[in-house]
């Protein structure tokens, strides 16, 4: 029987752990800790002061800095989040960090083992692949889709996919939705919503659009997003968790014509709990969480002209009353649990201290 652990879990300081609203780092990061916590694990949260966990909770921050202001590009918060994290790695048998690959500056300076999950990659030219290259060899690596893994610009020497799991309790399924469609994500145009306007615009139907609207995004939402809104297309804010499944559930299928290569997508995840197929662009993980022709559709992204293919996706959405909502659901519970994603890092963490030893 292996032995209880003592983990450090170090989360970005954007956002509270699990955040209010928005935040599916934050959010995936909470589920692990918690879940760790029910097994027996001696589980440290390295988060803003106003996260909730049964964990020990060690803050820097009284609370998340982007709703007090932060800006993304400071990273000053975060590096201190993980330095004083490693400054304690005596204490833990293992040390997993959650932004991007900011532990790994550190981790060549302690003896502790440390695992990294790429939530996000940066674009196949960013410069950051440089510092990735560096530290490639001395990383444990976990990408959360094997498009992910596919996509990134580094082959490192231990690297695994673990998919991101949600609390299938808070979904609740619904057999008998209305007749409108939804979409719900970050307000930008790589995640569709031009995209959806123009789908229910040239399918007739009735949309309802949720999701944050950060500061950087406020100007495109006033001049592109908000005069395309109608009494057909309606954008409803920023929703709380309670809120989702009633969101989700109420819906006919969800629209996620994406523009760029989607890491995973936890949207997707939880409307499909509720019953509510998704419609997709294949970009990304799209092909790994849908499952095509059962739990959706997916579409080419691309008409024959470069752009986004529009009318396929129309296509597509005139017959998802071919889907059965059950087996949406039923693809999340074997697929998608909270239950399965800890267990797989529990088991991914045991692997790697036993090859450290």
């Amino acid at each position: 029987m292996n032995k209880k652990l003592k983990i450090a879990q170090v989360a970005p300081l954007w956002f509270s752990v699990p955040p209010k609203k928005y935040g599916g780092i934050e959010r995936i990061i909470s589920f692990l800790t918690e879940g760790l916590v029910k097994k027996g694990h001696k589980v440290t949260l390295f988060a803003s002061g106003d996260s909730k966990t049964k964990a020990k909770l060690f803050s820097l921050a009284k609370k998340g800095i982007i709703p007090l202001g932060g800006e993304w590009e400071d990273y000053w918060w975060n590096l201190w989040n993980h330095s004083v994290a490693f400054e304690k790695w005596k204490e833990f048998d293992i040390i997993h960090c959650h932004w991007g690959i900011m532990g790994s500056y550190f981790q060549r300076l302690t003896k502790v083992a440390v695992l990294h999950t790429m939530h996000n990659i940066p674009s196949k030219n960013h410069l950051r692949w440089k510092v990735f290259e560096y530290y490639k060899d001395d990383l444990n690596l976990v990408f959360i889709s094997k498009s992910e893994k596919r996509n990134a610009m580094i082959k490192p020497k231990n690297s695994w996919v673990i998919y991101n799991g949600i609390d299938i309790s808070e979904f609740k399924f619904n057999p008998k939705p209305k007749g409108h469609f939804i979409w719900i994500a970050r307000v930008s145009k790589a995640k569709g919503i031009e995209n959806a306007i123009k789908i229910a615009k040239k399918a007739k139907i009735k949309l309802l659009l949720a999701g944050q609207i950060q500061a950087h995004q406020k100007l495109y939402f006033e001049k592109v997003i908000k005069p395309k809104l109608d009494s057909n297309i309606r954008y409803i804010g920023e929703l709380s968790r309670d809120k989702l499944s009633k969101f989700y559930g109420q819906a006919k299928a969800l629209l996620y014509p994406i523009e760029w290569e989607e890491p995973f997508g936890l949207v997707m995840a939880e409307s499909m709990a509720c019953g509510t197929p998704v419609i997709a662009f294949d970009r990304g993980s799209v092909r790994e969480v849908v499952k095509d022709g059962k739990t959706g559709f997916i579409v080419k992204p691309f008409d024959k002209n470069g752009k986004p293919n529009i009318q396929g996706f129309v296509k597509a959405l005139k017959n998802i009353d071919k889907i059965k909502r059950e087996d949406c659901r039923k693809w999340v519970e074997e697929n998608f649990s909270v239950e399965k994603m800890v267990d797989k890092y529990e088991e991914l963490y045991y692997k790697i201290l036993n090859k450290k030893k």
